[in-house]
């Protein structure tokens, strides 16, 4: 009897110098190629359902990217209340500016991304995660080099939302002090940038880093968290830099009156989560706040 097809493991590599991995069964490989910027795989896995990878590092689900783009997303711009032009750096899948764009109050959403492949990859291999959001006429997509952009931008944000790599290869210059600098130069008064800063637990010193160099800029440096199954050992934390301290604190009842205005459902977020989300546990506190 002649022996079946091999079955092939995509494994996650960002924690193997430390000695830990995981590993992902391609159940079909979707599409994979070297994009000139980074190794790209998109499959499909039993449990999570389509998947995609950058150089190894697991990106985006389709089971659970809704917890991860809700909370990128909703938390910030529901704390500013009055958000009109947001700017995306990164978030080639599409994910953020989905969520983005169904807040009407949003008049203006830049969305800028290194690599077009990986835009047009998810569009064709992964279009639930963008829904059509690229569509819409209030984008203005631009492929560059995000910390160049903020650096020469001539426009003012409400929110920047910094949905990047883990801090290697490409993504390492979203996590330099001199990024956020530019990036806090490119808020408006009030503003809010949040940022991917990996999962504690494991990445201790992403964090402490962010913390630092946010303290060196804005009056308030902080973070929150969200759980997400992919990213495993824990919960997920979001940077938080704004020079507005009552963003940090908004009144539940305010959370919910804002959020029923903006006429929509999710699957993660409420306004009881976006408050829970900065209560830190200990060991986060202690990395945040060190």
């Amino acid at each position: 009897m002649a022996a079946g097809p091999k079955e092939r493991w995509v494994v996650e590599t960002l924690y193997e110098t430390e000695g830990f991995t995981c590993s992902f069964r391609a159940d079909e490989v979707r599409y994979e190629e070297e994009t000139g910027q980074q190794h790209l795989v998109i499959f499909d896995n039993a449990l999570f359902g389509r998947m995609m990878a950058l150089d190894g590092i697991t990106q985006v689900t389709e089971r659970d990217e809704f917890i991860y783009h809700e909370m990128m997303t909703h938390v910030p711009i529901l704390a500013h209340g009055r958000a009109g032009n947001v700017l995306i750096i990164g978030g080639g899948d599409g994910g953020i500016l989905r969520e983005v764009v169904r807040h009407k109050s949003v008049e203006h959403v830049t969305m800028v991304e290194i690599d077009p492949a990986v835009t047009d990859f998810c569009k064709k291999h992964l279009p639930g995660i963008s829904a059509g959001a690229f569509d819409d006429p209030r984008l203005d997509l631009v492929f560059a080099d995000g910390a160049k952009f903020v650096e020469e931008a001539d426009r003012k944000f409400d929110v920047i939302i910094v949905d990047s790599t883990d801090p290697v290869g490409p993504g390492e210059v979203l996590f330099r002090e001199a990024f956020y600098r530019a990036a806090a130069g490119c808020l408006t008064p009030g503003g809010v940038i949040v940022t991917q800063n990996g999962v504690p637990f494991m990445q201790g010193a992403e964090l402490r880093g962010t913390i630092e160099k946010f303290g060196r800029i804005f009056k308030v440096a902080s973070c929150y968290l969200a759980t997400i199954p992919t990213y495993v050992g824990g919960p997920m934390a979001m940077g938080w830099g704004t020079d507005d301290a009552s963003l940090k604190d908004i009144p539940l009842a305010e959370l919910e009156a804002r959020f029923a205005a903006a006429g929509f459902d999710t699957r993660y977020y409420t306004p009881e989560v976006h408050k829970a989300a900065f209560a830190l546990p200990r060991y986060v506190r202690d990395i945040a706040e060190a």
